[in-house]
């Protein structure tokens, strides 16, 4: 496991890149979904804001085992919400591209 720095700079570094995204599809669709995108990027920093808190008060601090298991499951919820949010964005996309 990475150090408590790093994953915050991990999770940072992945949200952005959604927002980025979110932002060159607002620059190349100039069309009326601009409040989709919008709700993508706000449910991001939710997201991260979510991550973070997390990561700042771990469940069970004097048992290492716990504790591994706890980043374990941060680790994977921002996996995993990173991948919802991209495909919600590949799906406004490909909903664009069928029009």
């Amino acid at each position: 496991m990475t150090n408590i720095r790093e994953f915050k700079k991990d999770i940072d570094n992945l949200i952005f890149e959604v927002i980025s995204d979110c932002f060159s599809y607002i620059e190349t669709h100039h069309d009326n979904e601009e409040d989709d995108i919008v709700t993508i990027i706000d449910d991001a920093v939710s997201l991260r804001n979510d991550l973070i808190a997390r990561i700042n008060n771990p469940d069970g601090k004097d048992n290492k085992r716990i504790v591994k298991t706890y980043f374990q499951t941060v680790s994977k919820d921002l996996v995993d919400g990173v991948d919802k949010l991209f495909s919600r964005l590949s799906a406004l996309s490909s909903a664009k591209k069928k029009e």
